[in-house]
């Protein structure tokens, strides 16, 4: 019912289960959110699979000593009920621990990039 979801849970059961990569169906807002994780160090890397319309994103697992880098995630958003914030109530996740990710007017960010630009949007998920 929710493919961004699925996506983060994947993302993490793969790193609890010891795996190097998830591999989740292709979307371009799954795409734009993986390369945040990247940019981010939550990921080690990302890329396509496969063409036309079996196309899928692959998630390289980040691991710090043999423990996953992503410890938990919460979705705020969910296809039931919408959350918007605006710049001023973004807040810390995990006391500076994990981030935020929105989705804003201007594409995927981070909290601490929205609040920087006074942007507010859509806010997504929380990582840490």
């Amino acid at each position: 019912m929710d493919p961004i979801s699925d996506m983060i849970i994947a993302i993490k059961n793969a790193g609890e289960a010891g795996l190097k990569s998830a591999v989740v169906p292709y979307s371009n807002i799954k795409h734009e959110i993986g390369n945040l994780l990247v940019k981010e160090g939550y990921l080690e890397s990302i890329g396509k699979i496969g063409k036309k319309t079996f196309k899928s994103i692959e998630f390289g697992i980040l691991y710090k000593g043999k423990k996953p880098k992503i410890n938990g995630v919460e979705r705020v958003s969910k296809v039931s009920r919408r959350v918007y914030i605006k710049s001023k109530e973004i807040r810390l996740v995990r006391q500076g621990h994990g981030l935020i990710v929105i989705s804003t007017p201007k594409g995927i960010m981070t909290g601490k990039e929205a609040r920087k630009g006074n942007i507010g949007g859509e806010a997504m998920f929380k990582i840490w």
